[in-house]
């Protein structure tokens, strides 16, 4: 039985949800002011059961904007608390870059040396591929004048982490309750007074939405707008746009053995994230894939026992209010990668490592991909709404931002976080916006 009142609701047993609902509970009980056992986190199916659980589980820093860097390092030492609770592996990101790109990774360079964050630049081609043939004796891929090497990150087992954090948060107490499905939301004097179920209605004092892909839903019944009026600089003009974008994530797997993919000492690479504006060729055919700017990025998964990685997303060309977000990720059909993603993906490893050339054969047709729900601007937002609403909207860069919740839980408790006031949702009303790279990855 599910309770009839909750002081803290938590929809959505993810990474935010359990990394809030853990992190919560320590603050309560150190304050004195509560713990664990005012915390219920709602899930319909269970941990890990919508986007945590099928994320690639890359964890890196590299991203072109400032407040992502300083986000992403809190979260990287959250990571490192307790690697194996959180089946984490500390082997670094590789990002290597064409020329078009080398003015936007040297600034993510500089800018990781003032925050104190550890990484390798090296520029110019031929130095470059010194450094990358030091790293993998088969690289060959032309055309790298930039190679930024984070000496921190990695990543993790996405199912392994969610379960260490429901581990964490369980034994402060937190009830989680799985097969419990939220069907609405009841509002009373401009706050959420309680959470409707298909097992009853829930009061609660305070609400948070860290609910993935299905934040469209939960953001209607928090009666909020479906389109907004995003500014230009210092406020000025503004464009309509919708609150909510999908896009249709493409990952898959290479099935050979973790330890074929080593690098040149015979030891784990870095998580590898290739952009390059070199014509691709199909690996198989021969034919152009494409002459403009392409990336992709890969990594051993000892889970899966093969090679894991992907490409940049799709555009949905539908409204968010058509698109069916159940069933979830490799269970949907509309939403797992084709044939496509499969020739691009494939050829592009070829195209990077030796070892890969003729291996598309290799590639595991089970289903994978999913879909992810990303903001006006493709930025995460962190903020409260109708009073008692702390809506967590990451914008599909959710697994690896475990530390949001530490940082969530404090401003529950009245403690504003600097590092989280770039992510309000006032940006779009004032024009403060994240500046945006070079990257053919929405995220990035």
């Amino acid at each position: 039985m599910i309770p009839t009142h909750s002081r803290y609701v938590i929809i959505g047993a993810g990474v935010h949800g359990l990394s809030t609902a853990w992190h919560l509970a320590r603050e309560l009980r150190a304050r004195g002011t509560g713990g664990g056992e005012d915390i219920l986190v709602l899930d319909k199916r269970g941990p890990g059961a919508g986007a945590s659980g099928i994320a690639c589980g890359t964890v890196r820093n590299n991203y072109y904007q400032p407040a992502m860097r300083e986000l992403m390092a809190h979260s990287v030492s959250v990571w490192e608390s307790d690697p194996e609770a959180f089946s984490y592996h500390p082997v670094g990101f590789l990002q290597i870059a064409p020329a078009a790109m080398a003015e936007d990774v040297a600034k993510i360079f500089s800018e990781q040396q003032a925050i104190g964050y550890p990484s390798v630049l090296v520029e110019g081609e031929r130095d470059c591929n010194r450094y990358l043939l030091g790293l993998f004796d088969d690289w060959q891929a032309p055309g790298i004048t930039t190679v930024l090497h984070e000496q921190k990150g990695g990543y993790a087992n996405n199912i392994r982490a969610v379960r260490g954090l429901a581990g964490k948060a369980e034994a402060e107490g937190v009830r989680i309750a799985a097969g419990v499905r939220v069907t609405g939301l009841t509002l009373a004097g401009g706050a959420v007074t309680a959470v409707e179920t298909d097992q009853g209605v829930i009061g609660c004092d305070q609400l948070v939405v860290a609910a993935g892909p299905w934040v469209r839903d939960l953001w209607a019944w928090l009666e909020l707008p479906e389109t907004v009026t995003v500014a230009g600089p210092g406020g000025a003009g503004g464009v309509e746009r919708p609150m909510w974008t999908y896009w249709a994530l493409q990952e898959g797997t290479l099935a050979i053995e973790p330890g074929e993919f080593t690098d040149s000492s015979g030891g784990f690479p870095p998580v590898t994230h290739v952009d390059s504006d070199t014509p691709l060729y199909d690996d198989v055919s021969g034919d152009l894939i494409t002459d403009q700017l392409w990336g992709i990025y890969y990594k051993p998964d000892f889970s899966f026992n093969g090679l894991q990685g992907g490409a940049a997303p799709n555009l949905v060309a539908k409204p968010a209010g058509a698109i069916a977000i159940d069933p979830y990720g490799p269970e949907s059909p509309e939403y797992t990668v084709a044939d496509d993603f499969v020739r691009m993906w494939t050829s592009g490893l070829a195209h990077c490592h030796k070892r890969f050339q003729g291996k598309r054969q290799l590639y595991r047709h089970d289903p994978s991909g999913g879909i992810g729900a990303f903001t006006p601007d493709s930025f995460p937002v962190f903020d409260v709404f109708r009073q008692n609403a702390y809506v967590i909207a990451d914008s599909n860069h959710g697994f690896k931002m475990i530390g949001v919740g530490a940082l969530v839980a404090k401003e529950l408790l009245g403690e504003q976080q600097a590092i989280l006031e770039p992510f309000r949702f006032g940006r779009y009303r004032t024009g403060e916006l994240h500046p945006v790279s070079h990257s053919p990855f929405p995220w990035s």
